[in-house]
């Protein structure tokens, strides 16, 4: 398959810069702001959500990774070289988001609630070498104390304890990321805690999360370093009936603190909802957004991030709302019947793509049409946008960056897959 030359690239997007120009709106200043935006690439793409806590153990707490693709990285080392593969092909640079079971404890087994940031000290040099930033997640399932289906929330005083530990321990690492890194480290806390028919009392895990969110969040930790994120769902596999931490719960928390980053993940909503109509309403009540960008098919299935209406619909509520300087940005899938390497690498760039398209909007003629009542004009506007020659501007971002142009960088998965994955068994 043909690509385009760098001469062809740049004489493409001088014509764009041309046409965009033409409705007032700057191509430089936008892939400016598109170079500025990181995204944070999960860690859990590479291995289907497994760790290194457990080799060969299994999901629980609503969660399952589908596939059996060859190849998934088996250690941390491994790991991290595919994650350098995928940043190597994504334009810009960009975080990883890790969860707490991939902690390196040199083959000991320890316990989640003795975790200290000595056992991602690999992590740490890995990402300060490439200036990367980390995020962190505490791993509230998969393990004995989670497998009453409560963790937070649970009625049983000692196993609600080793989890509020946990999370402070997760609390106090991220801080350490953020130190280590110069860059805060967004700590997010998600629970699978729930029933799967439906319960009597709704309120009593409910209270009981809060108060566990309360002792938590109490714990002494510098907040110029760490930024808390609490994250809801709708629901999950054996939990279909009754979530203890939905978005509602969580949104009210939230908005009653104001100190804490609310998620919301593409993928934990109904599959008519979007996610991009919360936006603007949710930041009225709190101060920053943490947004896990999925793609839900009928449940939380989280499939690869394609360039979907509902992407773009997210991309433009951030721009058009300006709350990017609001918002972190990180993906959440774990697809592994596909190439993994390329399954970061396809949904990072489609989100960075979706992001371009919002930023080449002509928003200054579009919010005058809107405020004059010309709903005539803003409707064809917006359609005529939709063919304007934004690829070019994207092809010559990649090309910036040293990226490949086009679908040019599965040619180098394919070949990492044959010289790296393939030799794994």
């Amino acid at each position: 398959m043909l690509y385009p030359t760098p001469a062809q690239v740049e004489a493409a997007y001088g014509l764009a810069r041309e046409r965009y120009a033409t409705l007032g709106v700057d191509t430089e200043a936008a892939l400016a702001t598109l170079a500025a935006t990181s995204i944070s690439l999960h860690c859990w793409q590479g291995d289907d959500v497994g760790g290194f806590e457990n080799p060969g153990g299994g999901l629980e707490g609503g969660i399952a990774a589908t596939g059996n693709y060859p190849g998934k990285a088996r250690n941390a080392d491994e790991l991290r070289s595919d994650l350098d593969m995928a940043f190597r092909l994504i334009p810009s640079r960009h975080r990883l988001n890790l969860h707490a079971i991939y902690a390196e404890t040199g083959g000991r087994p320890m316990e989640r609630n003795q975790l200290g940031p000595e056992h991602f000290a690999a992590w740490v040099d890995w990402a300060r070498a490439a200036g990367r930033g980390i995020d962190f997640n505490p791993t509230c399932f998969a393990h004995p104390l989670a497998a009453a289906g409560f963790t937070l929330a649970s009625p049983d005083p000692a196993i609600r304890q080793f989890w509020v530990e946990h999370c402070i321990v997760c609390r106090q690492i991220g801080a350490a990321f953020g130190v280590a890194l110069g860059t805060p480290c967004v700590t997010n806390i998600w629970i699978p805690d729930g029933y799967k028919d439906t319960p009597f009392d709704r309120l009593g895990p409910r209270q009981r999360l809060a108060e566990s969110l309360d002792q938590i969040l109490r714990a002494p930790v510098d907040r110029s370093h760490t930024y808390d994120a609490v994250e809801g769902k709708l629901f999950g596999l054996g939990l279909e009936s009754y979530t203890v931490g939905s978005h509602e719960f969580y949104l009210g928390y939230a908005a009653r603190r104001n100190d804490l980053l609310l998620c919301l993940d593409a993928g934990h909503f109904h599959p008519t909802e979007s996610i991009a109509d919360k936006i603007s309403a949710v930041l009225l009540a709190v101060p920053r957004l943490l947004l896990h960008v999925s793609r839900g098919v009928r449940w939380d299935s989280d499939h690869v991030v394609t360039f979907s209406d509902d992407l773009q619909a997210i991309m433009q509520e951030l721009v058009r709302g300006d709350f990017l300087g609001r918002t972190h940005i990180g993906l959440d899938y774990f697809d592994a019947s596909i190439n993994r390497v390329a399954a970061w690498v396809i949904g990072t760039r489609n989100a960075q793509r979706a992001l371009l398209l919002a930023l080449l909007e002509p928003a200054a003629e579009l919010r005058a049409l809107e405020q004059a009542g010309d709903h005539t004009g803003r409707l064809a506007l917006l359609e005529e946008t939709k063919g304007l020659p934004w690829a070019a501007v994207w092809d010559a971002f990649c090309m910036r960056n040293d990226v490949p142009v086009g679908g040019a960088f599965l040619a180098d998965i394919r070949c990492y897959e044959t010289q790296v994955l393939a030799t794994r068994g």
